[in-house]
């Protein structure tokens, strides 16, 4: 026999059959892996035991894993504090201890070679506890989040969000009942055993000192009572008694009562001088039962530790020098420190009960959805195909997407074909398909096909109540999510406002530039807390906002002027559009010293309570701004809106003032290249010129577009056709009624107060009430000949309002002219001499 070449133990040996093979998981591996998880159930406890005494120390190590340098309070460190965090904070809370006793049962049954088969029940009732205890701790999430966990109070909201708080604690006592009776094995039977059982364990305890010697008869209480009575009546006749006395003790000694004198004694220490009132007898009946005293778990903070010292030795062996090391400086966060104690802020707590509209107040047009036409679809493809075959032409293949209001072909045409042959044929296509609106898209962006849009016979509206019900709008993690509607492929579209960040639209009228601002607005209300979200609205019209009137005390900002939050007067909206800028500006001022870069990084840091609202931060909503009507406006007021517009488009977007303008004449002297290249983002509804469409889009196609919602949508990229949204007056009314019957602030968002040059009325103004800064603001004035309270804004570096005052108060001392509109007002001194001599006259006069 040829010798082996591995060596063989002699366990091996005895055990092994010819032929078997040897199990990988060995008994030597079951003692092993035991060991570990018992090893590892004790690190378990110990890690949530600590977390729950300096978890609040150790949030910053979670963030910083691998920098070595950072100090952990938790009793096995770093992996410590991430395993409890991981169990206690984002997993089920004070129940995961319960997976303390899994892992040490599992490692126990290991290694004293018993099944883990036997483990499967006690595995699933505990985790059946876990669940049931983490879902009744979710209630507590506000309070203390560690106590339920993040799946606790998941679980717990999600059955909320069915049955409600009531019902979640019923499903929840029904669980413990069946946790009880299934696991506990608790019966009726034994429930009644159990009081039975208390119960005459108290009536014994209670005639304990009652029963007679040798016999069983126990005294009635009333003649204990009789006792106490005779007792007290025979030391009330001898108020001389004393104890230490022979005879008195004798008098004691012979209180007989004629029942039974032996169910009761005197405490005769209870009836010591000490007392006040020798007739108060403390009569030995019932032993006192004393309760031990309930520990309370404290908080303690870790204790620091004690200085090291060092000693230093000298030459002299009877001189030492002990030097003492720094203490260690321990830098408390306070802001994690508010966030500990009371949260993180929440700026929707002042109206915390309010309920956003149910989806039942929007209207459903269409139930059935897209209808094909198959018919249709066949004699369109077939009389494209057609077409081009006319024109020597040929497709390899074909394909129909049907939209809403619009189908679309592609097609691939075969090799050798020229793109831009079968885009020169558009009007030969629309007339053999006596279709208005068809529109070439050669090549469509991303595809090797040639696409030919082609209205339907029979167009499909869109509700608003599908594009604000679909799973896109309700899970769309946007910061202001807009659903305008329906694609060519029947998707919802939906966009971000502030990733835009302003949005101009435009299309000659009728065509659905109304609906499509109500549909921007409707998404808005769905989808942001009106502490969120800030609307001004600018209506020339005076009849398309004005529904929006009811949620003023909600969603609308204003002047603080006490008029309509919806704005139909021209000067009033300059002054909203100036104050506006003021907002902005205060706004970047803010952002500044909260070293930030934009208004979500602001609002973030603020409900962390990183910022001090003591030095002027708040927090900070969202300020959308809509003009139904901007040409109007170009038109009565011109350079003193599109300043601001301007300036507004170009700075506002990183503070959260986003602007969405609308037109009906898209033409070069109301849509300015000024205001073109700050709205990338661009919504062309149907134009009647190719003009209109390139100053729009700066491309063709919204001339060709079937009206009625129908739009092209860009943002500086491709083109794509949506068909818009329809929401009806009635339906805003229903929404408007439905938040402005809710509570409300005390008043709408106020915007900084705004003071034109030409607001000063009382120039009768008192020397002594005059500004500090007069004779400065003067001097500048005189200096640059031009009186505006622009250049002493950046002169003397003051607010407007400020700089606005000088300026009446120069124009009442009679330095500069009246207002004059648009111009500068003139200056009456001409340079610095005469100012001089001006102060001097007036000083002469007082």
């Amino acid at each position: 026999m040829a010798k082996t070449t591995k060596k063989e133990t002699s366990e091996t040996k005895e055990n092994k059959k010819p032929g078997e093979k040897q199990p990988f998981f060995t008994r030597r591996h079951k003692v092993l892996f035991g060991a570990l998880l018992v090893l590892f159930s004790v690190a378990l406890l110990l890690s949530f035991i600590s977390y729950y005494i300096y978890g609040d120390y150790d949030q910053s190590s979670l963030t910083s894993f691998a920098d070595r340098s950072e100090k952990t309070y938790n009793w096995l460190g770093k992996v410590g504090a991430l395993l409890s965090d991981f169990f206690l904070y984002k997993g089920f809370g004070a129940a995961s201890f319960l997976f303390v006793r899994l892992f040490f049962l599992a490692g126990a049954y290991l290694l004293v070679d018993v099944s883990l088969g036997k483990l499967k029940n006690t595995i699933f009732w505990d985790l059946f506890a876990m669940v049931l205890l983490s879902v009744l701790m979710g209630f507590f999430w506000d309070y203390i989040p560690q106590l339920g966990g993040v799946i606790g109070y998941e679980m717990n909201l999600f059955v909320q969000d069915y049955i409600g708080k009531v019902g979640t604690f019923l499903v929840l006592l029904f669980g413990l009942i069946v946790y009880l009776i299934l696991k506990i094995k608790v019966s009726t039977e034994g429930i009644k055993n159990f009081f039975e059982s208390r119960n005459r364990a108290f009536t014994e305890e209670l005639n304990e000192g009652n029963e007679i010697a040798g016999n069983d008869v126990i005294t009635p209480v009333s003649v204990v009572n009789d006792m106490e009575v005779e007792a007290e009546e025979i030391i009330n006749s001898n108020p001389s008694l004393d104890f230490n006395d022979a005879e008195d003790e004798e008098i004691l000694s012979n209180i007989e009562l004629k029942t039974n004198p032996s169910t009761f004694e005197i405490n005769k220490e209870a009836l010591k001088p000490t007392i006040s009132n020798p007739s108060e007898i403390a009569l030995k009946t019932v032993p006192p039962v004393v309760t031990p005293p309930v520990a309370i778990p404290v908080d303690v903070p870790p204790v620091p530790e004690t200085p090291k010292s060092e000693i230093i030795h000298t030459d002299d062996d009877s001189f030492t020098i002990e030097k003492i090391e720094e203490e260690a400086a321990v830098e408390e966060n306070l802001a994690a420190r508010l966030v500990q104690d009371f949260g993180e802020f929440d700026p929707t707590l002042e109206l915390s009960n309010y309920q956003f509209p149910s989806i039942e107040l929007l209207k459903e047009y269409s139930s059935g959805g897209i209808t094909i036409n198959q018919t249709e679809l066949e004699e369109n493809k077939n009389r494209i195909v057609d077409t081009l075959k006319n024109y020597n032409i040929g497709i390899s293949q074909i394909k129909a997407t049907v939209g809403p209001t619009v189908t679309l072909y592609e097609i691939v045409p075969e090799a050798g074909i020229r793109i831009s042959k079968i885009k020169n044929l558009e009007d030969d296509i629309a007339l053999s398909l006596s279709a208005l609106g068809i529109r070439i898209i050669a090549p469509i962006p991303g595809k090797g096909t040639i696409g030919i849009e082609v209205p339907n016979n029979n167009p499909t509206m869109v509700s608003m109540k599908s594009v604000i019900s679909s799973p896109k709008f309700q899970t769309a993690e946007m910061e202001l999510p807009i659903a305008l509607g329906k694609t060519i492929s029947n998707e919802t579209f939906v966009v971000d406002l502030a990733k835009m960040p302003h949005l101009l639209m435009a299309g000659a009228t009728g065509q659905g530039k109304s609906v499509g601002l109500n549909a921007v607005l409707t998404s808005l209300l769905y989808k942001k807390h009106p502490a969120e979200v800030k609307f001004v609205l600018v209506d020339p019209k005076k009849v398309e906002l004005t529904l929006f009137n009811k949620i003023e005390r909600h969603y609308l900002a204003k002047l603080p002027d006490g008029g309509d939050a919806i704005i139909t007067d021209n000067t009033k909206v300059i002054n909203t559009l100036n104050s506006l800028c003021i907002e902005m500006d205060n706004r970047y001022s803010l952002l500044k010293d909260a070293m930030v870069r934009n208004i979500k990084e602001y609002n973030e840091k603020f409900r962390q309570r990183r910022l001090n609202p003591e030095n002027g931060h708040r927090f900070l909503p969202y300020i959308v701004l809509v003009v139904d009507e901007f040409a109007d406006l170009i038109m009565t007021a011109g350079k003193e809106v599109e300043t601001p517009i301007a300036r507004l488009a170009q700075l506002a977007r990183a503070i959260g003032i986003h602007l969405i303008i609308a037109t009906q004449r898209p033409s070069v002297n109301v849509i300015t290249g000024m205001i073109k290249a700050n709205f990338p983002a661009r919504i062309a509804f149907r134009v009647t010129s190719k003009i209109d469409s390139r100053t729009i889009l700066d491309t063709g196609g919204a001339d060709q577009l079937i009206g009625r919602g129908d739009l092209l949508y860009t943002q500086g990229n491709d083109l794509v056709r949506v068909q818009c949204a329809f929401v009806d007056t009635p339906e805003v009314e229903k929404i408007t009624e439905y938040i402005g019957s809710q509570k409300a602030y005390p008043n709408a968002y106020m915007l900084p107060e705004y003071v034109g040059e030409e607001s000063g009325i009382s120039l009768d103004i008192d020397i002594s009430e005059r500004d500090s800064m007069f004779r400065e603001a003067a001097e500048i004035i005189v200096t640059a000949q031009q009186g505006s309270a622009s250049l002493l804004q950046r002169k003397l570096k003051l607010g407007y309002n400020r700089a606005g005052r000088l300026i009446d108060q120069l124009e009442a001392a009679g330095i500069v002219g009246p207002f004059e509109g648009s111009k500068a007002r003139s200056v009456n001194i001409p340079d610095l001499a005469s100012l001089e001599q001006f102060f001097a006259n007036e000083q002469n006069n007082l």
